[in-house]
């Protein structure tokens, strides 16, 4: 029987064991996360809390933000925490300037208190006002709020024009406010989705802004996990203008 050297056998034997480690190590690689399917297969619409897209909760402050949106900061003095829970946008309409938010948030005829300019290292000066809540609806969820007292800021103007990226400007959890970026997946059944965008209970209502700070719609559920599978979603600015007696089509256009 041919003997080969002890040097050959132990070679092989090295390279044997060294491409299974590399199998196991590679096996032990954790799975990159993939864009979920958002519109081929709806599924029943309701208010979940997994919402954060990832190990970690990707919020800035927004007087610390010097990100991609760099418009940002024209539009975060009309973002205002609705009861301390929720958060909500002043936009432009022809009837006049109102609050939206998540249907889910509040109930027709409430009267919600709101806080604009609540922010860590606030640029302007505080509003603490009430408003009455004039239209609500479960599905589109939204809800738009007539304020008493309007700030002086900016109201931001509807769009149907998505971006590659997308932005929020919330009150995660009650907090002062922050901002989150992510990627636009697809828009259908009324609804857009994103992923890799964090949300948080107190994000409910918040807009969800393009890259030129134009409101595409408002956050209204959370299916993101903390291993990044899953993706946010909201209702589209079309969606709600359709449905609403106080917002009229001219009050969203392609822009």
């Amino acid at each position: 029987m041919a003997r080969h050297p002890a040097s050959a056998v132990l070679t092989l034997w090295g390279s044997l064991l060294a491409g299974t480690g590399l199998l196991g190590f590679t096996a032990c690689e954790p799975p990159v996360p993939v864009d979920p399917q958002v519109c081929e297969d709806p599924k029943p619409l309701k208010v979940g809390s997994l919402s954060q897209c990832g190990p970690t909760a990707d919020f800035t402050p927004i007087n610390s933000y010097q990100g991609e949106f760099a418009d940002v900061q024209d539009r975060e003095d009309a973002v205002v925490l609705i009861d301390g829970r929720c958060t909500g946008t002043l936009i432009e309409a022809s009837a006049g300037p109102v609050v939206i938010t998540a249907g889910h948030c509040v109930g027709l005829g409430d009267r919600a208190l709101l806080v604009f300019n609540f922010e860590d290292q606030p640029d302007g000066d505080p509003l603490i006002t009430e408003g009455t809540v004039i239209e609500q609806s479960p599905e589109p969820d939204y809800a738009l709020i007539q304020l008493d007292e309007r700030p002086a800021v900016t109201p931001v103007l509807l769009t149907t024009q998505a971006s590659e990226r997308l932005a929020i400007i919330q009150h995660p959890r009650g907090k002062p406010k922050a901002i989150a970026e992510g990627r636009y997946l697809d828009s259908c059944n009324q609804l857009v989705y994103y992923a890799d965008l964090d949300t948080l209970v107190g994000s409910s209502g918040a807009g969800v802004l393009n890259r030129q700070g134009y409101l595409l719609g408002i956050h209204t559920d959370g299916d993101c996990d903390e291993r990044g599978r899953g993706a946010n979603r909201g209702w589209t600015s079309q969606a709600i203008v359709d449905a609403s007696p106080y917002l009229l089509p001219s009050d969203i256009a392609d822009r």
